[in-house]
């Protein structure tokens, strides 16, 4: 049986003839103790979880196997080669220094919003309640609560009134614990009805149960497919890397026995270009700036993949309240029924406004509208709940009179076949909340208190429909993105809601007390509908649970604690900052603004991450492609690696590492589609084969044709001319379609190329330099069918294996 608090009526009441109340409450901690426990560093100073350290950036980004690799080869070469074949080194030295900036920029956006995002707890200090940090709790406070905050230290109820607890974060136990003076709160858990206050008895580390609530909390995806799929792509890389490596080392030293120095350096460029180093810079430098430019609309992410994960969404579920409609409610009208006299019903909900003093959304209405009658006085009281629909009240009336009052749904209150339930049923159709007030016909502890009710009015209430809902679902519509609204509201009211913001279904409802149990049946009735009313908080999560097992990533938004265990469970939880403490600690995304709107923002900058990650990630596996086939020819065919370190920089940088850092950051609203590495492989290994295998011809070819001691240079600078135009081909495929922007960038990478071909100082540093004119045209030849097959194989690959 549910608890429900007793109010003290000697003295307690609010009517001139009962006298002053009499409370005894706790003052909490004096400011002297306060400051003692400060001193003795009895501080809950649990940092904030909304970014890593920045020593934890640093070490990132400069401890990874590729660094490890390549700083090894470039120490070597900048003993045995000159500078220009060190330039690698220098290039991963920047490309490091700007993901550790970038991540850097991303962290301060993400801590500054933690801090405006970030519960503040109430404190009761000198006897005064105050709103404080939670770092700033100590030892000892006293902490109040009401219906959504969460326990942020463990502690020891010391109030309570009608207080219950869900704890199933912590101990998965779904029905919410009843609390009594005396009993343990541990940190991680929620306030789902009533308030009070508990003690804090352990703060910190020092808590066991923080720590747990801590790992409960922990903001997880269930998966994140582009970090998953770029840590297999380099596990591979790595596989092939070391035996084709070795097999060049020796090659190189042992076969041919040319210069040490020569070989050395020859050998280094043959692996350096093995490794896609850039890759994974700029996945985490797409991402953190996502984070920046997400964090300028006030919008939390409280981690990374989270906006890969709402680019995947395919399925929302919405909560109405809150979500499509703003928070606040006016009443509209009040109906009386069985005879009630108004005069009297408006005292009723006076009274029942002022006996809860934590009131949600439609309570704070009727307080608004109904002032409190101050010659009536609450003996007895049971808040509301999401579970059961209805708050409830005992009063001593101001002529002796007693009274035992309910105020909830009428759906749950009525039996079914009521003929009041036809009026509200009108009333749901027009998108109006309704609220029956009823007299109870038994005392308020009872276990059955709405058995029975004698309806006496209804409460008609409207909501505020949020300006930006319905360009939002319209978003989602156009994005064939399914939105499910489902509420705990009566299924009428909600789809009538739904039916003005235009979504899709909204006219057939279905009222979740008719739905299936069992996991497959439910979803199917859940993929045949959009709109859901009169939803439990379990349902909830067993909807998002049903939804999963057919294949859909779920995102679940909400803002009260009716949510926290769905918003948990969903692929992505989405809470609005003004939401309740408990929601905002398990969601991955907060809408500080607390605009609907913003979600689109989310899912474009998911999607311009994803896409343009596959874009680049093709470049970046074209050239470990053709690197590791080149080295495979030129073990097989015992001659010497065609390429010096500084061709190679040269060639990655003009059309692999400048392209893809304007590629990855470019807009991109394609739809994120599943099989990362399927779609990236599926293009990089034929690009990087015909690539490979054009350019090895052309070097055949120049081996033959040229003579005499400068041969080697010449027949370095047709391959490297080959190998240019080839990936050049490659990139002007990844930077379809066409804009002003990217053609400009593809035309300049070219240009860049013929100005080292053109300048003398380049042509030196960069030992490039043409010789003759029929080799220089043969390359050019070789290229150009290279590029017509690899234009053929790459819409044959898109025809073939579809992503």
């Amino acid at each position: 049986m549910t608890q429900r608090a007793k109010i003290d009526t000697d003295g307690g009441g609010t009517g001139p003839a009962a006298g002053p109340p009499v409370v005894h409450r706790p003052a909490g901690l004096t400011t002297a103790e306060v400051a003692e426990r400060v001193a003795r560093g009895e501080v809950n100073d649990v940092p904030l979880r909304s970014s890593r350290s920045t020593a934890d950036i640093v070490r990132a980004n400069v401890f990874t196997r590729f660094n490890a690799i390549i700083g090894v080869l470039w120490a070597i070469m900048l003993v045995v080669a000159p500078i220009q074949d060190s330039l690698f080194g220098f290039v991963i030295i920047a490309n490091t220094g700007i993901g550790i900036i970038q991540e850097l920029r991303a962290k301060k956006t993400l801590d500054g919003l933690a801090v405006i995002g970030e519960a503040k707890p109430t404190v009761r200090r000198d006897g005064a309640a105050t709103e404080i940090s939670t770092s700033e709790i100590v030892l000892g406070d006293l902490i109040e609560l009401g219906p959504g905050d969460k326990v942020v230290v463990d502690g020891e109820v010391a109030e309570a009134d009608s207080l219950e607890v869900d704890e199933s974060l912590l101990t998965g136990e779904a029905d919410p614990v009843v609390k009594k003076p005396g009993d343990p709160m541990m940190s991680g858990s929620f306030v789902v009805a009533g308030g009070g206050a508990f003690t804090a008895t352990k703060v910190g580390r020092e808590a066991y149960a923080a720590q747990l609530a801590e790992e409960a909390s922990r903001f997880t995806l269930v998966h994140s497919e582009l970090r998953t799929g770029i840590s297999t792509i380099l596990k591979y890389v790595t596989w092939m890397m070391v035996p084709t490596a070795i097999g060049l080392i020796i090659s190189q030293l042992v076969v041919k026995n040319n210069d040490v120095k020569e070989s050395i350096a020859r050998t280094v460029g043959g692996i350096v270009p093995m490794i896609p180093e850039g890759l994974v810079l700029l996945t985490s430098v797409a991402f953190a700036i996502g984070v920046i430019r997400l964090g300028r609309k006030q919008c939390l992410v409280q981690e990374l993949p989270a906006i890969e994960g709402l680019a995947r969404v395919d399925v929302v579920c919405l909560d109405k309240t809150g979500t499509l409609t703003e928070g606040g409610m006016d009443v509209t009208g009040l109906q009386l029924l069985d005879g009630a006299d108004e005069s009297y019903v408006r005292k009723v909900l006076g009274a029942l406004g002022e006996s809860d003093p934590r009131p949600n959304a439609s309570l704070q209405a009727i307080i608004d509208a109904y002032p409190d009658s101050v010659d009536w006085r609450c003996t007895e009281s049971l808040p509301f709940s999401s579970a059961r629909k209805y708050s409830g009240a005992a009063f001593s009336e101001g002529d002796g009179e007693n009274s035992t009052w309910l105020l909830g749904a009428p759906d749950v209150l009525l039996p079914p076949g009521d003929p009041s339930l036809g009026e509200v049923d009108r009333l749901n159709e027009q998108g109006l909340r309704v609220l029956l007030l009823a007299r109870a016909a038994v005392d308020l502890d009872s276990a059955n208190v709405a058995e029975g009710a004698r309806a006496t009015a209804l409460v008609v209430l409207e909501q505020r429909l949020r300006p930006d809902a319905a360009d939002t679902l319209a978003y989602f519509a156009d994005q064939d993105v399914a939105a499910k609204v489902i509420s705990g509201d009566n299924a009428v009211s909600v789809g009538a809601v739904a039916g003005k913001l235009g979504l899709p279904g909204a006219s057939t409802t279905v009222d979740a007390r008719t739905l299936p149990a069992e996991r497959e049946p439910m979803a199917e009735v859940l993929e045949a509908n959009a709109v859901f009313g009169r939803v439990t908080p379990q349902q909830k999560r067993d909807m998002v649970a049903a939804l999963q097992s057919r294949g859909h990533t779920v995102a679940m938004t909400g803002d009260g604690v009716n949510d926290v265990l769905a918003l948990k469970d969903a692929d992505i939880g989405v809470s609005m900052g003004s939401g309740s403490e408990a929601t905002r600690a398990v969601a991955q995304i907060v809408l500080l603004n607390n605009s609907f709107s913003t979600l689109p923002s989310v899912v474009a900058e998911g999607r311009r991450v994803i896409g343009n990650i596959t874009r680049v990630a093709t470049l970046f596996l074209t050239k470990t492609v053709y690197s590791v086939l080149l080295a495979i020819l030129v073990v097989c065919f015992q001659v010497e690696y065609p390429f010096l370190p500084r061709h190679l920089t040269l060639l990655s940088t003009l059309t692999i590492g400048v392209p893809a850092f304007f590629l990855a950051l470019a807009p991109n609203k394609e739809r994120a589609k599943p099989h990362f590495v399927r779609r990236v492989m599926r293009y990089a290994i034929p690009a990087g084969v015909i690539a490979g295998a054009a350019t090895f011809v052309t070097y055949l070819l120049a081996r033959h044709y040229y003579t005499g001691t400068d041969a080697l240079g010449a027949e370095t600078s047709a391959a490297t001319l080959t190998l240019f135009l080839v990936s050049m081909w490659v990139l002007a495929i990844i930077a379809r379609p066409y804009t002003w922007w990217r053609i400009a960038l593809v035309a300049t990478m070219g240009g860049a190329f013929l100005l080292v071909l053109a300048v003398p100082w380049l042509q030196n540093f960069f030992a490039l330099k043409l010789v003759g004119v029929t080799m220089p045209w043969t390359a050019v030849a070789i290229a150009a069918a290279g590029a017509a097959v690899l234009e053929f194989t790459w819409r044959w690959v898109g025809r073939k294996f579809p992503a």
